[in-house]
């Protein structure tokens, strides 16, 4: 018989030079110090609002809100038929809004989706303030190898109104998301002590160039444009993202990662291929990294406002006649017929990724059950930032409950994502503008 003694919560790594790190929570530790689940968060963005057809054109059942009910449930309209399969697993948000939302450039949506920040005293010097899938990764940062994974469609950061990522750090400044799919596996599932050391030695020549420039920032500051500035600001804060990740690599270098199939992942799919078969690839490396725990909060953004990046052409070569942000601006049937069949295309996407999520196993539920997906946008119709479009998945084991419409006026959004943060076990006062939590059946309550 064999016997596995059972580790301290406090046991320690005893490194060169005398030097000690905390081991991360394992299962070995007993089951009063590992959690029975991890608590997982994943943001999914898309531009340009969702397709609520005007009444005259007699295409209601084309509305991504539902508009019908049927035996006291909500009917899926044709946009979001293939998330009907998970009438258990979803819920729809209505009349939810920033209050900064209406006092903002209408193309700031992006920005402050996660935040709700401007205009709304960010922080001295900065434009936005931290978002949500930030806050968290804080809270959750020390029980895996990744603090957080940042994704979209284009990569980088983009610009002011016009951003490619939708995660913001705690000094509130755009943290540089990755588009790649082979970049992000091997990010994720190749990770070794020469690769982190090959890192650490980039990072130092790195932040040695930084330092020459603190050291005389006080006359370069008064040469530099307000847009080298904000340049600036974005390589300090890529270089913090780097130095978190080496950190939390250095941490977990010891122990396996999770033996998983990798065999129906494509790492050639690009942005410029087939948009299913891209975003298939990126939900896939998504669910990977839950189910291994890598990390616990994900942002992905699937498109960009105002016509910005490539996605603005993807319902082009799903057949459709006009670009994304064109089909947006339509008025006419055509136009918001095309754009719902685009919103058809993106709930696909969606489905197929609860979908790997109910596959994979936790140790009590599915991933899913274990997972909050947040998916919607920063507009309603065109540039109204008011109704953003909210779909809330999975969560039931967090105490989340599904199969609503829910919509009780006007509601902040900053409120849902207080109530997001409660089902996470994450006990904040408040987040952004909060007032409170939302009483809604979805959270428990209501």
């Amino acid at each position: 018989m064999s016997f596995s003694p059972r580790l301290d919560r406090r046991a320690f790594l005893q490194g060169v030079g005398g030097v000690t790190l905390a081991l991360p929570v394992l299962d070995a530790m007993g089951a009063d110090v590992a959690e029975k689940a991890p608590r997982r968060f994943c943001a999914l963005y898309t531009a340009n609002g969702m397709s609520l057809p005007a009444k005259e054109h007699g295409i209601d059942d084309w509305s991504w809100f539902p508009t019908a009910e049927k035996d006291g449930q909500f009917v899926f309209g044709k946009s979001t038929e293939p998330l009907a399969p998970f009438r258990r697993h979803v819920s729809f948000l209505g009349g939810l809004f920033h209050p900064s939302g209406p006092k903002a450039d209408p193309h700031v949506c992006s920005d402050m989706w996660l935040t709700g920040a401007p205009l709304h005293n960010p922080k001295p010097g900065t434009y936005n303030s931290v978002g949500l899938d930030q806050v968290i990764a804080q809270k959750t940062k020390q029980h895996c190898r990744q603090p957080s994974l940042v994704l979209s469609i284009d990569a980088g950061t983009g610009f002011l109104s016009r951003t490619g990522t939708i995660s913001y750090s705690l000094e509130g400044r755009p943290i540089p998301a990755e588009n790649n799919p082979r970049r992000v596996f091997d990010r994720l599932f190749k990770g070794d002590r020469a690769s982190i050391e090959s890192e650490r030695e980039a990072l130092r020549r790195r932040v040695k160039l930084v330092d020459a420039v603190v050291e005389s920032a006080r006359t370069l500051n008064q040469q530099l444009g307000k847009s080298d500035r904000e340049r600036m600001e974005q390589y300090l804060t890529s270089l913090n993202e780097v130095e978190s990740r080496l950190i939390a690599s250095e941490r977990w270098i010891d122990v396996p990662i999770k033996k998983q199939d990798y065999s129906h992942l494509n790492l050639d799919a690009t942005n410029e291929g087939e948009p299913a078969e891209y975003y298939r690839n990126m939900f896939d490396l998504v669910a990977l990294a839950f189910d291994a725990d890598i990390t616990r909060s994900v942002s992905f953004m699937l498109n960009r406002e105002d016509g910005m990046g490539i996605s603005d052409t993807f319902p082009l070569k799903l057949g459709l006649k006009r670009t994304h942000h064109s089909l947006s601006h339509a008025g006419d049937k055509a136009g918001q017929l095309e754009f719902a069949q685009y919103d058809l295309f993106l709930s696909r996407q969606i489905a197929g990724f609860l979908q790997r999520l109910a596959e994979y196993k936790d140790r009590d539920g599915s991933v899913l059950d274990n997972t909050i997906v947040l998916f919607g946008s920063g507009a309603s119709t065109t540039h109204n930032p008011r109704n953003l479009p909210t779909l809330i998945a999975g969560g039931t084991g967090m105490g989340l409950r599904h199969g609503h419409y829910w919509r009780n006026g006007e509601t902040r959004m900053s409120n849902v994502f207080l109530s997001i943060l409660r089902s996470m076990g994450i006990e904040q006062e408040s987040f952004a503008d909060s007032t409170g939590t939302v009483n809604s059946p979805v959270f428990g309550s209501a």
